[in-house]
Protein backbone atom coordinates (compact mmCIF):
# COMPACT_ATOMS: atom_id res chain seq x y z
CA UNK A 1 0.00 0.00 0.00
CA UNK A 2 1.54 3.30 -1.12
CA UNK A 3 1.94 6.12 1.37
CA UNK A 4 -0.10 9.29 1.06
CA UNK A 5 1.89 12.07 -0.59
CA UNK A 6 2.43 15.28 1.35
CA UNK A 7 0.15 18.01 0.06
CA UNK A 8 -1.43 21.32 1.02
CA UNK A 9 -4.85 22.55 -0.03
CA UNK A 10 -6.07 26.08 0.62
CA UNK A 11 -9.73 25.83 1.63
CA UNK A 12 -10.73 29.38 2.58
CA UNK A 13 -9.34 32.89 2.80
CA UNK A 14 -10.61 35.96 4.65
CA UNK A 15 -8.41 38.94 3.91
CA UNK A 16 -4.90 37.55 4.11
CA UNK A 17 -5.90 34.95 6.73
CA UNK A 18 -5.92 31.43 5.30
CA UNK A 19 -7.47 28.10 6.27
CA UNK A 20 -6.36 24.87 4.68
CA UNK A 21 -5.52 21.20 4.97
CA UNK A 22 -2.06 19.60 5.08
CA UNK A 23 -2.20 15.91 4.20
CA UNK A 24 0.53 13.58 5.42
CA UNK A 25 0.93 9.81 5.61
CA UNK A 26 0.17 10.04 9.36
CA UNK A 27 -2.93 12.17 9.15
CA UNK A 28 -4.24 15.60 8.26
CA UNK A 29 -3.32 18.92 9.81
CA UNK A 30 -5.94 21.65 9.76
CA UNK A 31 -4.44 25.10 9.33
CA UNK A 32 -3.84 27.52 10.90
CA UNK A 33 -2.23 24.96 13.19
CA UNK A 34 -0.38 25.13 16.48
CA UNK A 35 2.32 22.57 17.30
CA UNK A 36 3.10 21.91 20.98
CA UNK A 37 6.84 21.61 21.47
CA UNK A 38 8.29 18.25 22.42
CA UNK A 39 11.96 19.18 22.12
CA UNK A 40 13.36 15.94 23.51
CA UNK A 41 10.52 13.63 22.52
CA UNK A 42 8.11 14.78 25.23
CA UNK A 43 5.73 17.71 25.57
CA UNK A 44 6.74 18.62 29.10
CA UNK A 45 4.38 17.48 31.90
CA UNK A 46 1.69 16.18 29.54
CA UNK A 47 0.79 12.59 28.66
CA UNK A 48 0.78 11.74 24.96
CA UNK A 49 -2.82 10.47 25.08
CA UNK A 50 -3.92 13.73 26.66
CA UNK A 51 -2.23 15.76 23.92
CA UNK A 52 -4.29 13.79 21.40
CA UNK A 53 -7.47 14.62 23.29
CA UNK A 54 -6.79 18.35 22.90
CA UNK A 55 -7.14 17.87 19.11
CA UNK A 56 -3.43 18.42 18.58
CA UNK A 57 -2.67 17.11 15.11
CA UNK A 58 1.10 17.62 14.97
CA UNK A 59 3.92 18.21 17.45
CA UNK A 60 7.46 19.56 17.11
CA UNK A 61 10.69 17.87 18.19
CA UNK A 62 14.29 18.99 17.93
CA UNK A 63 17.09 17.50 15.87
CA UNK A 64 20.04 18.75 17.91
CA UNK A 65 18.73 17.57 21.28
CA UNK A 66 17.58 14.17 19.99
CA UNK A 67 20.96 13.69 18.31
CA UNK A 68 22.57 14.05 21.75
CA UNK A 69 19.93 12.02 23.61
CA UNK A 70 18.80 9.31 22.97
CA UNK A 71 20.94 9.33 19.83
CA UNK A 72 20.46 8.13 16.26
CA UNK A 73 21.06 4.44 16.98
CA UNK A 74 18.22 4.14 19.48
CA UNK A 75 15.87 6.14 17.24
CA UNK A 76 16.64 3.79 14.36
CA UNK A 77 15.92 0.76 16.57
CA UNK A 78 12.41 2.15 17.10
CA UNK A 79 12.06 3.19 13.44
CA UNK A 80 11.84 6.77 14.57
CA UNK A 81 10.44 8.96 17.30
CA UNK A 82 6.76 8.11 16.79
CA UNK A 83 7.03 4.62 18.23
CA UNK A 84 9.67 5.68 20.77
CA UNK A 85 7.33 8.26 22.38
CA UNK A 86 4.02 6.59 21.44
CA UNK A 87 2.81 9.35 19.11
CA UNK A 88 1.01 8.27 15.93
CA UNK A 89 0.33 11.63 14.32
CA UNK A 90 2.73 13.85 12.32
CA UNK A 91 5.97 15.25 13.73
CA UNK A 92 7.87 18.30 12.49
CA UNK A 93 11.51 18.59 13.50
CA UNK A 94 13.47 21.79 13.85
CA UNK A 95 16.83 21.28 12.15
CA UNK A 96 19.07 22.48 14.98
CA UNK A 97 19.36 25.95 13.45
CA UNK A 98 17.78 27.58 16.49
CA UNK A 99 20.42 25.98 18.72
CA UNK A 100 23.09 27.65 16.58
CA UNK A 101 21.70 30.88 18.02
CA UNK A 102 20.51 29.80 21.49
CA UNK A 103 23.68 27.82 22.25
CA UNK A 104 26.03 30.19 20.42
CA UNK A 105 28.64 30.03 23.18
CA UNK A 106 28.93 26.29 22.48
CA UNK A 107 29.35 26.44 18.69
CA UNK A 108 30.90 28.12 15.70
CA UNK A 109 29.83 28.36 12.07
CA UNK A 110 31.92 26.92 9.27
CA UNK A 111 30.33 27.82 5.92
CA UNK A 112 31.61 24.67 4.21
CA UNK A 113 31.18 22.26 7.12
CA UNK A 114 28.13 23.44 9.09
CA UNK A 115 27.72 24.14 12.79
CA UNK A 116 30.44 22.77 15.05
CA UNK A 117 29.09 22.31 18.58
CA UNK A 118 30.72 21.59 21.89
CA UNK A 119 27.99 19.52 23.54
CA UNK A 120 26.40 21.37 26.45
CA UNK A 121 26.03 17.96 28.13
CA UNK A 122 29.55 16.51 28.12
CA UNK A 123 31.71 18.81 26.01
CA UNK A 124 31.96 16.33 23.13
CA UNK A 125 32.51 17.80 19.66
CA UNK A 126 29.38 17.58 17.51
CA UNK A 127 29.43 18.48 13.83
CA UNK A 128 25.97 19.32 12.56
CA UNK A 129 26.31 19.73 8.82
CA UNK A 130 23.30 20.28 6.54
CA UNK A 131 23.61 16.65 5.47
CA UNK A 132 23.88 15.42 9.07
CA UNK A 133 20.81 17.41 10.08
CA UNK A 134 18.74 15.76 7.35
CA UNK A 135 20.15 12.32 8.21
CA UNK A 136 19.16 12.74 11.87
CA UNK A 137 15.69 13.96 10.93
CA UNK A 138 15.29 10.92 8.70
CA UNK A 139 16.29 8.73 11.67
CA UNK A 140 13.66 10.55 13.74
CA UNK A 141 11.33 9.69 10.82
CA UNK A 142 9.93 13.21 10.77
CA UNK A 143 6.97 13.96 8.57
CA UNK A 144 8.08 17.56 8.02
CA UNK A 145 11.82 18.17 7.90
CA UNK A 146 13.41 21.61 8.21
CA UNK A 147 16.57 22.71 6.42
CA UNK A 148 19.54 23.67 8.55
CA UNK A 149 19.87 27.44 8.68
CA UNK A 150 21.84 30.11 10.45
CA UNK A 151 19.45 32.02 12.71
CA UNK A 152 21.11 35.26 13.86
CA UNK A 153 20.27 36.93 17.12
CA UNK A 154 18.28 40.17 16.97
CA UNK A 155 20.46 42.70 15.18
CA UNK A 156 20.38 45.74 12.91
CA UNK A 157 23.64 44.68 11.26
CA UNK A 158 22.54 44.28 7.64
CA UNK A 159 25.85 42.78 6.57
CA UNK A 160 25.59 40.07 9.24
CA UNK A 161 21.99 39.31 8.22
CA UNK A 162 22.92 39.18 4.54
CA UNK A 163 25.73 36.76 5.30
CA UNK A 164 23.29 34.56 7.23
CA UNK A 165 21.09 34.44 4.12
CA UNK A 166 24.06 33.34 2.01
CA UNK A 167 24.97 30.62 4.53
CA UNK A 168 21.36 29.48 4.93
CA UNK A 169 20.72 29.36 1.18
CA UNK A 170 23.85 27.33 0.56
CA UNK A 171 22.92 24.92 3.34
CA UNK A 172 19.33 24.73 2.05
CA UNK A 173 20.59 23.51 -1.33
CA UNK A 174 22.67 20.83 0.36
CA UNK A 175 19.71 19.81 2.53
CA UNK A 176 17.53 19.34 -0.52
CA UNK A 177 20.10 17.10 -2.18
CA UNK A 178 20.40 15.00 1.01
CA UNK A 179 16.60 14.88 1.42
CA UNK A 180 16.21 13.32 -2.01
CA UNK A 181 12.86 12.45 -3.53
CA UNK A 182 10.42 11.28 -0.84
CA UNK A 183 6.93 12.51 -1.64
CA UNK A 184 5.42 11.11 1.58
CA UNK A 185 7.51 13.58 3.60
CA UNK A 186 8.08 17.31 3.26
CA UNK A 187 11.13 19.56 3.31
CA UNK A 188 10.63 23.20 4.34
CA UNK A 189 12.97 26.08 3.53
CA UNK A 190 13.61 28.84 6.08
CA UNK A 191 13.77 32.52 5.13
CA UNK A 192 16.01 34.88 7.08
CA UNK A 193 16.64 38.62 6.82
CA UNK A 194 15.74 40.05 10.20
CA UNK A 195 13.40 43.05 10.01
CA UNK A 196 14.63 44.20 6.59
CA UNK A 197 12.03 43.86 3.82
CA UNK A 198 14.56 43.68 1.00
CA UNK A 199 16.61 40.95 2.70
CA UNK A 200 13.50 38.91 3.51
CA UNK A 201 12.30 39.10 -0.09
CA UNK A 202 15.75 38.16 -1.37
CA UNK A 203 15.87 35.14 0.96
CA UNK A 204 12.36 34.03 -0.03
CA UNK A 205 13.10 34.29 -3.74
CA UNK A 206 16.32 32.31 -3.42
CA UNK A 207 14.46 29.56 -1.56
CA UNK A 208 11.70 29.48 -4.18
CA UNK A 209 14.37 29.03 -6.85
CA UNK A 210 15.52 25.89 -5.00
CA UNK A 211 11.95 24.69 -4.46
CA UNK A 212 10.49 23.39 -1.18
CA UNK A 213 7.26 21.83 0.07
CA UNK A 214 6.71 24.63 2.57
CA UNK A 215 8.34 27.89 3.61
CA UNK A 216 9.14 29.13 7.10
CA UNK A 217 9.95 32.55 8.46
CA UNK A 218 12.94 32.17 10.78
CA UNK A 219 14.79 34.73 12.86
CA UNK A 220 11.65 36.32 14.29
CA UNK A 221 10.33 36.15 17.86
CA UNK A 222 13.93 36.64 18.95
CA UNK A 223 13.34 39.79 20.99
CA UNK A 224 11.88 42.27 18.53
CA UNK A 225 8.67 44.16 19.35
CA UNK A 226 5.44 42.48 18.32
CA UNK A 227 4.50 45.39 16.03
CA UNK A 228 7.83 45.03 14.21
CA UNK A 229 7.23 41.32 13.66
CA UNK A 230 3.76 42.02 12.28
CA UNK A 231 5.13 44.77 10.04
CA UNK A 232 7.76 42.58 8.38
CA UNK A 233 5.20 39.79 7.91
CA UNK A 234 2.79 42.27 6.33
CA UNK A 235 5.50 43.40 3.93
CA UNK A 236 6.75 39.96 2.90
CA UNK A 237 4.23 37.11 3.20
CA UNK A 238 2.72 37.96 -0.19
CA UNK A 239 6.04 36.91 -1.72
CA UNK A 240 5.63 33.38 -0.32
CA UNK A 241 3.98 30.84 -2.65
CA UNK A 242 0.22 30.66 -2.12
CA UNK A 243 0.06 26.89 -2.67
CA UNK A 244 2.51 25.93 0.09
CA UNK A 245 2.21 26.04 3.90
CA UNK A 246 3.72 29.09 5.61
CA UNK A 247 5.30 28.54 9.01
CA UNK A 248 6.34 31.18 11.55
CA UNK A 249 8.88 29.51 13.80
CA UNK A 250 8.83 29.85 17.59
CA UNK A 251 5.60 31.86 17.89
CA UNK A 252 4.07 32.48 20.30
CA UNK A 253 1.44 34.10 22.51
CA UNK A 254 -2.21 33.93 21.40
CA UNK A 255 -2.02 37.53 20.17
CA UNK A 256 1.25 36.79 18.32
CA UNK A 257 -0.47 33.91 16.56
CA UNK A 258 -3.62 35.89 15.79
CA UNK A 259 -1.64 38.79 14.33
CA UNK A 260 0.48 36.46 12.21
CA UNK A 261 -2.61 34.60 10.92
CA UNK A 262 -3.89 38.03 9.92
CA UNK A 263 -0.78 38.32 7.72
CA UNK A 264 -1.23 34.93 6.06
CA UNK A 265 0.75 32.49 8.27
CA UNK A 266 -0.47 28.86 8.55
CA UNK A 267 1.69 27.09 11.16
CA UNK A 268 3.10 27.90 14.59
CA UNK A 269 5.05 26.34 17.45
CA UNK A 270 6.00 27.59 20.88
CA UNK A 271 6.93 26.37 24.37
CA UNK A 272 4.60 29.01 25.82
CA UNK A 273 1.71 26.72 26.88
CA UNK A 274 3.87 24.32 28.89
CA UNK A 275 6.50 26.78 30.09
CA UNK A 276 3.73 29.05 31.38
CA UNK A 277 2.01 26.04 32.92
CA UNK A 278 5.09 25.27 34.97
CA UNK A 279 5.08 28.77 36.42
CA UNK A 280 1.36 28.87 37.20
CA UNK A 281 0.20 30.99 34.26
CA UNK A 282 -2.99 29.71 32.63
CA UNK A 283 -4.54 30.77 29.32
CA UNK A 284 -8.34 30.93 29.30
CA UNK A 285 -11.14 32.61 27.35
CA UNK A 286 -11.28 35.09 30.24
CA UNK A 287 -7.65 36.03 29.60
CA UNK A 288 -4.38 35.07 31.27
CA UNK A 289 -4.63 33.90 34.88
CA UNK A 290 -1.70 33.86 37.28
CA UNK A 291 -2.95 31.07 39.50
CA UNK A 292 -0.36 31.99 42.16
CA UNK A 293 -2.31 35.17 42.86
CA UNK A 294 -3.89 35.12 46.32
CA UNK A 295 -7.27 36.15 44.92
CA UNK A 296 -7.68 32.59 43.63
CA UNK A 297 -7.11 31.01 47.03
CA UNK A 298 -10.87 30.69 47.63
CA UNK A 299 -12.05 30.50 44.00
CA UNK A 300 -14.14 27.36 43.54
CA UNK A 301 -14.45 27.74 39.75
CA UNK A 302 -12.38 25.68 37.30
CA UNK A 303 -10.19 27.21 34.60
CA UNK A 304 -12.57 25.92 31.92
CA UNK A 305 -15.92 24.30 32.70
CA UNK A 306 -15.98 22.62 29.26
CA UNK A 307 -12.64 20.82 29.46
CA UNK A 308 -13.25 17.24 30.57
CA UNK A 309 -9.74 15.95 29.75
CA UNK A 310 -8.30 14.50 32.97
CA UNK A 311 -11.38 16.00 34.65
CA UNK A 312 -9.81 19.44 34.41
CA UNK A 313 -13.23 21.00 34.89
CA UNK A 314 -13.41 19.32 38.31
CA UNK A 315 -10.33 21.10 39.69
CA UNK A 316 -10.96 24.51 41.22
CA UNK A 317 -8.64 27.48 40.91
CA UNK A 318 -8.38 27.26 44.70
CA UNK A 319 -6.94 23.76 44.43
CA UNK A 320 -4.55 24.77 41.66
CA UNK A 321 -3.47 27.75 43.75
CA UNK A 322 -2.74 25.35 46.61
CA UNK A 323 -0.76 22.98 44.33
CA UNK A 324 1.40 25.65 42.75
CA UNK A 325 2.18 27.28 46.11
CA UNK A 326 3.01 23.85 47.53
CA UNK A 327 5.38 23.26 44.62
CA UNK A 328 3.49 20.10 43.63
CA UNK A 329 4.26 18.79 40.13
CA UNK A 330 0.57 18.08 39.54
CA UNK A 331 0.08 21.85 39.26
CA UNK A 332 2.32 22.14 36.20
CA UNK A 333 0.74 19.03 34.67
CA UNK A 334 -2.82 20.30 35.01
CA UNK A 335 -2.11 23.90 33.98
CA UNK A 336 0.08 22.83 31.03
CA UNK A 337 -2.68 20.53 29.79
CA UNK A 338 -5.21 23.34 30.19
CA UNK A 339 -2.98 25.65 28.16
CA UNK A 340 -2.51 23.20 25.28
CA UNK A 341 -6.26 22.58 25.28
CA UNK A 342 -6.89 26.33 25.18
CA UNK A 343 -4.41 26.90 22.35
CA UNK A 344 -6.07 24.22 20.24
CA UNK A 345 -9.53 25.63 20.96
CA UNK A 346 -8.19 29.06 20.01
CA UNK A 347 -6.86 27.69 16.71
CA UNK A 348 -10.19 25.96 16.04
CA UNK A 349 -12.04 29.26 16.49
CA UNK A 350 -9.55 31.01 14.19
CA UNK A 351 -10.15 28.40 11.48
CA UNK A 352 -13.93 28.58 11.93
CA UNK A 353 -13.97 32.37 11.65
CA UNK A 354 -11.80 32.33 8.52
CA UNK A 355 -14.13 29.78 6.95
CA UNK A 356 -17.21 31.81 7.93
CA UNK A 357 -15.77 35.11 6.70
CA UNK A 358 -15.88 36.61 10.21
CA UNK A 359 -12.16 36.52 10.99
CA UNK A 360 -11.79 40.31 11.16
CA UNK A 361 -14.35 40.50 13.98
CA UNK A 362 -12.57 37.73 15.88
CA UNK A 363 -9.21 39.42 15.27
CA UNK A 364 -10.40 42.79 16.62
CA UNK A 365 -11.91 41.13 19.69
CA UNK A 366 -8.83 39.19 20.74
CA UNK A 367 -5.69 40.82 19.26
CA UNK A 368 -4.95 42.78 22.44
CA UNK A 369 -6.80 40.52 24.87
CA UNK A 370 -3.81 38.35 25.89
CA UNK A 371 -1.11 41.05 25.99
Amino acid sequence: MSKIEFSFELKAQDGKARSGIIRTSRGIIETPAFMPVGTQGTVKSVFTDDILKTNTQIILANTYHLLLRPGVNILKEFNGLHKFMNWKKPILTDSGGYQIMSLSKFNKIDFKVGAIFKSHLDGKKIILSPEKSIQVQKAINSDIIMVLDECPKLTNDKKLLSNAINVSTSWAKRCKVEFGNNKSKALFGIAQGGLYKDLRIESIKRLIDIGFDGYAMGGLAVGEKQKDMFKILNETTDFLPKDNPRYLMGVGTPSDILGAVNEGIDMFDCVMPTRSGRTGLAFTWQGKINIKNSKYKDDKNPLDEKCEIRNLNKYSKSYLNHLIKSDEMLASMLISLNNIYFYQQFMREIRKNIQNGTFNNFYRKYIDFFN
